[in-house]
């Protein structure tokens, strides 16, 4: 095993080199490219996808496992840039990464303003209120269960309302500052996460359950010490898919009216002048952001639920 992983390493950093080699040999903008620069770019993808899938064959831990992801994404941003700048691709179309780069150097203190603006603000805003709301009410509705009947329709209703039509409203009645994202983003997040808490209060044991009763719990006592601990995967489950719909909900929301700020509203304005670097790089924020929240929360749910099979095994 210790051999193959060599080998495996070596492989990559073989094709790693050869790939800053044939980078010096790609054509000039509106140059044609030889054939034998297509033959190299060939006999270097197959090379990359072997290396790719050497390295996830080995050791199924969570380090080669990280190392496997963030190899394919190298080699995704090498050929993106080598045959957007190969095929000379215009730049309104799909500019290459090293332009993305620059434009997010130029305008770093205006994309950091979009961020504190969409992230900081609306999304970490709604999502804490949408799921502690989301929480509370499937607290409630699992105590006393007559709430369900009137409670959980009105809830799955806020899921069908479309976002295209609840944020117009919104900045109608919370105006164009970032409450109104932050409204958004709550009526995003409050249905998964009551639907997936109610889902884990009901996935502790028969047996258990009897067992606290038998004891004479309390409904607080058999909440805290067993409902809950077993409702974590659910929960942490709704938080994570939360996580991401709170920023596609705030980016969108600002679509339809926002300050000067926000990834949403530089989206859209960069788009309708043409700048595509800009526009790239705010997407890249946003899905930095969201890959990040999203591996945060993998790290706290295997800390608070590492007993659950579910969590072992991944």
């Amino acid at each position: 095993m210790k051999r193959a992983t060599q080998l495996t390493f070596l492989l990559v950093a073989a094709c790693l080199i050869g790939g800053l080699v044939l980078m010096q040999f790609c054509p000039a903008a509106g140059e044609e490219a030889s054939p034998t620069f297509w033959l190299a770019t060939f006999v270097l993808a197959l090379f990359a996808v072997q290396s790719i899938r050497r390295m996830a064959a080995l050791d199924s831990g969570r380090v080669y496992g990280t190392l496997t992801a963030a190899l394919f994404g190298v080699w995704v941003i090498f050929f993106w840039q080598l045959l957007v700048v190969a095929f000379d691709v215009p730049k309104v179309l799909l500019p290459p990464p090293s332009l993305i780069l620059q434009s997010m150097s130029s305008h770093g203190p205006t994309l950091w303003g979009d961020f504190v603006q969409t992230v900081l603000k609306a999304v970490l805003i709604g999502w804490t209120l949408g799921s502690g709301m989301g929480f509370a009410v499937a607290v409630a509705i699992d105590r006393l269960p007559f709430l369900q009947r009137g409670l959980l329709p009105l809830a799955s209703l806020t899921s069908t309302i479309p976002l295209v039509a609840v944020a117009p409203i919104a900045v109608m009645w919370f105006g164009f500052e970032w409450q109104s994202k932050a409204a958004v983003v709550v009526l995003m997040t409050f249905f998964p996460m009551l639907v997936s808490t109610l889902a884990g209060l009901k996935a502790a044991g028969r047996l258990e359950r009897e067992l606290m009763h038998s004891y004479a719990a309390s409904y607080g006592r058999t909440l805290l010490a067993l409902r809950l601990p077993a409702a974590l995967p659910f929960i942490f489950g709704a938080l994570k898919v939360n996580a991401t719909l709170a920023l596609i909900g705030a980016i969108v929301a600002e679509f339809f009216g926002s300050p000067t700020s926000g990834l949403g509203f530089r989206i859209s304005t960069e788009a309708s002048r043409m700048n595509m670097p800009l526009v790239w790089g705010a997407i890249v924020v946003a899905a930095v952001t969201g890959s990040l929240a999203y591996a945060v929360l993998v790290q706290l749910e295997r800390r608070a639920a590492f007993w659950h099979p579910s969590v072992r095994e991944s």
